[in-house]
């Protein structure tokens, strides 16, 4: 049932449009592949990039048409981004995946707790 693929449509449609959203829905896409549909972690992850490339894409694309989208501030962030990814996927089969399984976890409930407690600045 949960493996359909009206279901698939559906989960990906949401979490497509979480994504556009800024909400993470490629954390959402790991945690419905693994615990939903009994995905291993390594194939999960993979298909969570390659989500996560055409989603970022299509998003930044509408970003960028509505002026929302200022690479001269991004820049410097996609550059560090794309070595510490690089570098870290280089780095992952040295690495126990059990550790990086309770890193990632631990990073997603310190951005949560981070998301429920934040309160923008007042402009001064």
């Amino acid at each position: 049932m949960l493996s359909s693929f009206p279901v698939a449509v559906f989960a990906g449609a949401v979490l497509g449009y979480l994504a556009g959203l800024g909400v993470g829905g490629g954390s959402l896409l790991i945690l419905w592949l693994t615990l939903a549909l009994g995905v291993d972690s390594g194939t999960a992850s993979t298909i969570n990039l390659m989500f996560f490339i055409t989603a970022a894409g299509a998003v930044s694309l509408f970003r960028w048409k509505n002026g929302m989208l200022h690479f001269k501030k991004i820049l410097p962030a996609i550059i560090a981004g794309s070595i510490c990814a690089a570098l870290v996927s280089l780095l992952a089969r040295q690495i126990d995946s059990s550790l990086i399984k309770k890193l990632f976890g631990g990073l997603l409930i310190v951005i949560g707790l981070r998301e429920l407690c934040y309160r923008p600045r007042k402009a001064k």
